[in-house]
């Protein structure tokens, strides 16, 4: 049987047909290791787990990458704020090299406790400085970029169907909540380099070209991933959240730069898990952690069976309630299968 994924690009679902046959090269958007990822993060790993023993289930050769974000990510999606990263180490008092790698392992944890299968590499982004530095030159050669006073930003007007992927609206894009204008060009434009303020104050910054500072957040993953990849490859991971900015610009700016359309054949985004009362929040500390599910006598694989009784793309409105009956039905299905006759036959082995 075909194997067929629902894709973000085409909006349907497609039979999948990798470029190289038999091979699958996959990069997912991985966490901001600022603190710690909440049970709504979590989720989004679930379901890539279960796509990558899908496609290993059928029999495909897997190269697959997840990025990490230990800097550049800023608190606005408009190129404002402090990076998350800087804001964390000042909080903590800590380096910044300190708070990624704490927040990374407990993350990690996470992932072993949900069964989760590992990529074969995790890239982070200020090990592949240069890399984004080589990327950004190339669009500044071929005239997608600008220089305003506080970075280098990539001109949307230049790239045609830059709405597409998303199915923006960008007439009807409101300053302020998306977008702040500024010095900007359009209202769409996004950093790929932004200036230190006082060269010398941040944790993390580097000479370039342009001047001292540091990538902005969507450069890295068109960096890396291509370096690891390709410049086109199959299959791009995400949280819906990542669709109307992350992704939109990654595809921008990727498009733009190798000249491959599409540079991502297909895009799969999980939606979210939320709060009953709403959207879980790191900025406001309302969040739940796998440990939090834990002390409340709730197991990983409980909370991992919970995710998996909602299609991927469906939103959850999480309560404890849900725990509980997941909780029961997991314990169910665990007595029926201690039920069964052992036929003495050796069962196939899946991924």
């Amino acid at each position: 049987m075909s194997l067929k994924l629902y894709n973000t690009l085409t909006r349907k679902k497609e039979i999948f047909k990798p470029i190289k046959k038999w091979q699958v090269g996959i990069y997912g958007c991985g966490p901001t290791v600022y603190w710690y990822q909440h049970i709504g993060n979590l989720r989004r790993y679930i379901f890539e787990d279960i796509l990558i023993r899908t496609i290993l289930f059928n029999k495909y050769k897997i190269n697959h990458i997840i990025n990490v974000t230990d800097v550049g990510h800023l608190t606005s999606d408009a190129d404002e704020g402090e990076d998350k990263v800087e804001k964390a180490a000042k909080r903590e008092g800590k380096t910044a090299k300190e708070i990624t790698n704490y927040y990374f392992g407990v993350f990690k944890g996470d992932l072993k406790k949900l069964n989760f299968t590992e990529p074969d590499k995790w890239t982070w982004a200020t090990e592949h400085i240069k890399e984004q530095i080589e990327l950004l030159k190339i669009l500044e050669k071929k005239g997608f970029i600008y220089k305003t006073s506080d970075g280098i930003y990539f001109d949307t007007s230049k790239f045609k169907g830059y709405e597409k992927f998303a199915r923006l609206n960008v007439e009807g894009l409101q300053a302020g909540k998306r977008i702040s204008v500024g010095e900007k060009k359009n209202k769409t434009d996004f950093a790929l380099w932004k200036f230190s303020e006082k060269p010398g104050v941040r944790r993390q910054e580097w000479d370039s070209p342009w001047g001292v500072g540091f990538p902005g957040w969507h450069i890295e993953c068109s960096a890396m991933s291509s370096k690891y990849l390709g410049k086109q490859y199959d299959i791009h991971t995400g949280g819906i959240d990542h669709i109307n900015v992350h992704h939109t610009n990654e595809i921008a700016q990727s498009e733009s730069a190798f000249s491959k359309k599409p540079w991502v054949k297909y895009w799969l985004h999980c939606n979210h898990l939320v709060l009953k009362k709403g959207k879980m929040s790191k900025s406001s500390g309302e969040i739940v952690r796998l440990k939090n599910l834990e002390e409340k006598g709730y197991s990983p694989t409980e909370f991992r069976y919970l995710c998996l009784l909602t299609h991927y793309r469906k939103k959850i409105e999480f309560d404890f309630k849900m725990m509980d009956a997941a909780q029961q039905a997991y314990q169910r299905l665990k007595n029926i299968i201690a039920s069964l006759d052992d036929d003495k036959k050796e069962n196939k082995k899946y991924p």
